[in-house]
């Protein structure tokens, strides 16, 4: 089920590199925070789709349209995020405090316990605002369903944690491996060009900052966006299990 979740969402991330050429292009102004949230709201799309969806269906890409809806449901995203990791954050800033406040061992033992607390909490929390954004999708978009607690637990509960777990750090690898692949691939094409170049005595300056440059641009344009519409659609569908 799991690989079945990652085959659709790898093949579903490449649908249409239009769609990626147009995120990548707001995600260069991301800086400037409005397009921050159109593109956490675009996401939102893939992952409403998604868990309104089935595994190897026929799910389009969501439409560029509607900007200020767009706007507003990245703003809602947002917020869910900042609010569920200000949890494991304020836990270990308390321990902190605590900790500044003892000497030797027991600061230490007081430094560790909080970030061991701190770890188990970041990781439920992940959990749970992955799941409570889907939640709040499915409930066509009611942002309290993004705090519904109970139900969000029941939902994993349903999924099963374990397996909700072994599917985010595999989304966590298989992120890492594609861009670190992609990256190399470049890197070592105009690696050997610059290095071929070298032993021929010419000036590769610029075939190093070229590979520099498209690197950056592959990354950008294409393949940070293909991640998060991968990452969105596999959570998405994790959601559809329990229905």
């Amino acid at each position: 089920m799991i690989l079945d979740i990652y085959k659709d969402s790898l093949e579903y991330s490449a649908k249409d590199w239009k769609t990626l050429v147009i995120l990548g292009v707001i995600a260069l102004f991301s800086f400037l925070l409005l397009p921050l949230f159109l593109l956490s709201g675009y996401n939102y799309r893939v992952v409403k789709t998604a868990v309104n969806g089935i595994i190897n269906g026929r799910d389009p890409l969501p439409d560029f349209d509607d900007f200020i809806g767009m706007f507003v449901d990245g703003v809602k995203v947002v917020i869910v995020q900042v609010v569920y990791i200000i949890v494991p954050i304020a836990i270990f800033f308390i321990f902190a405090v605590i900790s500044s406040q003892l000497s030797g061992g027991f600061a230490v033992a007081s430094m560790t316990i909080g970030v061991f607390i701190a770890l188990i909490i970041g990781i439920i929390a992940c959990l749970m605002v992955q799941m409570g954004i889907c939640h709040m999708a499915y409930n066509d978009g009611e942002f309290s369903k993004a705090f519904a607690l109970k139900e969000i637990k029941e939902v994993i509960d349903e999924i099963g944690w374990f397996k909700c777990i072994v599917t985010y750090i595999g989304l966590i690898i298989i992120t890492l491996v594609i861009s670190t692949v992609v990256a190399s691939i470049i890197g070592f094409i105009f690696a050997a060009f610059g290095f071929s170049g070298l032993m021929l005595g010419i000036n590769t300056s610029g075939v190093f900052l070229l590979g520099m440059l498209l690197n950056i641009s592959v990354s950008m344009f294409f393949v940070g966006p293909y991640l998060s519409i991968f990452n969105a659609r596999s959570i998405g569908l994790l959601y559809t299990i329990q229905l």
